[in-house]
């Protein structure tokens, strides 16, 4: 069988959901997955960071020069944290036959500190379940990496069974430092699950990684495993990445994670911000949400804690319409790579309620001005309100089986600073 052939089986099996950007070398394979078509490549991660909240598995194929439009979330997940295996399958093109660049996926296992895994003639199917497997086990986003060489090769079928397993979200007692420093001991254990892997295979010089020729065969391409380091040859198809690597080390050991107990204080809104009538009603409701990048991220801390998570600038839409159904987004962060989800979610008419707080500025990093995102929604209706309305909020927030939004608009007080709250 082709390696195309046996990679399809393994995601059909060991996924719940696939979505795809086509692109070379794995258009065909998006295809033969059935896989939904997204409008980007980002919007189709945060797809499948929402499925991964309600414990599906889900698959992104898409080409190399997508991975860069998924950097936000790819690396904000590490530190999240995650809960069913989402497998970002990328297909590299080394010799530029259908790209414009010969991109190496590789190199953002390294750059997210996330399991990369390059499957050879007789690990295609092994390797989709071990990626997916290491992805729950860590927490994070796992890579497949696929090049033309193993998708068009004569390569062995051999089924392996489905063994879900769960990982875990961040605690939300920890800082940010606190998320950052227990995402660094969980990568520290990275090392030795590809030490152990039994898809790499010891047999002498030379080493072939993927689908490259070798005798010793590696899979686990990042991190690397440590016997590595005595290959004095290595095979590879694409930039020297398995040579380069060899003999990385683990991060150094971390403290136990910062919480904010410990800290002292958390942060919330300001004292006098216009959104606390809308934020209340969220919290009597209990109506649980997926945060965004800016003041909307305040919803997961004291005294609300409401958010389940939060991957980034703009990520919330996509991610909340295959979860929580409940977007909390600000103005600066809807403008900025929100937009495209909220379509790709009215096309389709995914059911959720996308909230956008309107106060024209960029409230966390120094309010600079931001546009106002009414007239850039005129073609999703949508409902806009005061955020002192109360009235029209309460009959608004709600979640309902078509995609709706509303914009709260605020002015946010002149020399107004977020509430520092001691413990």
């Amino acid at each position: 069988m082709k390696g195309i052939d046996v990679i399809t089986e393994a995601l059909l099996a060991c996924t719940d959901r696939q979505y795809t950007v086509p692109g070379f070398p794995v258009t065909d394979l998006g295809a033969r997955t059935r896989a939904e078509m997204v409008i980007n490549e980002k919007t189709a991660l945060e797809y499948a960071l929402g499925d991964s909240l309600e414990e599906r598995r889900a698959a992104v194929i898409i080409k190399n020069v997508g991975v860069n439009a998924c950097a936000d979330p790819l690396l904000q997940a590490a530190s999240q944290g995650l809960i069913g295996g989402v497998l970002l399958v990328a297909g590299d093109d080394p010799e530029a036959l259908g790209s414009q660049t010969a991109q190496d996926s590789r190199y953002y296992g390294e750059l997210a500190e996330i399991p990369v895994i390059e499957p050879d003639a007789s690990t295609c199917y092994a390797g989709v379940e071990a990626a997916l497997s290491a992805s729950e086990q860590f927490s994070r986003v796992a890579i497949l990496r696929l090049t033309p060489e193993i998708l068009d090769a004569e390569v062995t079928r051999s089924p392996v069974p489905r063994q879900n397993g769960k990982g875990r979200l961040s605690d939300r007692s920890w800082t940010m430092n606190g998320r950052i420093t227990a995402a660094e001991e969980v990568y520290r254990t990275m090392f030795d699950w590809s030490d152990s892997s039994p898809l790499n295979q010891w047999k002498g010089e030379p080493a072939g990684a993927g689908a490259a020729q070798g005798n010793t065969r590696i899979v686990t391409v990042h991190p690397l495993p440590e016997r590595a380091i005595r290959i004095k040859e290595v095979h590879e198809i694409g930039r020297t990445f398995v040579r380069d690597h060899r003999g990385l080390q683990p991060p150094v050991h971390q403290e136990l994670p910062e919480v904010m107990k410990d800290r002292g204080y958390y942060k919330t809104f300001c004292k006098d911000c216009p959104f606390k009538s809308m934020m209340n009603i969220l919290k009597e409701r209990n109506m649980g949400m997926i945060c965004d990048a800016g003041c909307s991220i305040l919803g997961m801390t004291p005294p609300y804690e409401l958010g389940i998570a939060s991957y980034g600038m703009g990520s919330s839409i996509a991610t909340a319409a295959r979860s929580t159904k409940l977007a909390l987004i600000g103005d600066y962060a809807f403008l900025h790579s929100g937009l495209n989800a909220l379509i790709d979610v009215y096309e389709k008419q995914l059911p959720m309620l996308c909230i956008v707080m309107s106060n024209n500025c960029t409230a966390m990093t120094g309010k600079q001005t931001s546009y106002d995102p009414v007239p850039y929604l005129r073609w999703a209706d949508p409902v806009v309100c005061r955020a002192e309305d109360t009235e029209t909020l309460k009959n608004e927030l709600v979640v309902t089986d078509t995609p709706r939004t509303l914009v709260v608009e605020g002015t946010c007080p002149e020399g107004s600073i977020h509430e520092i709250v001691k413990y």
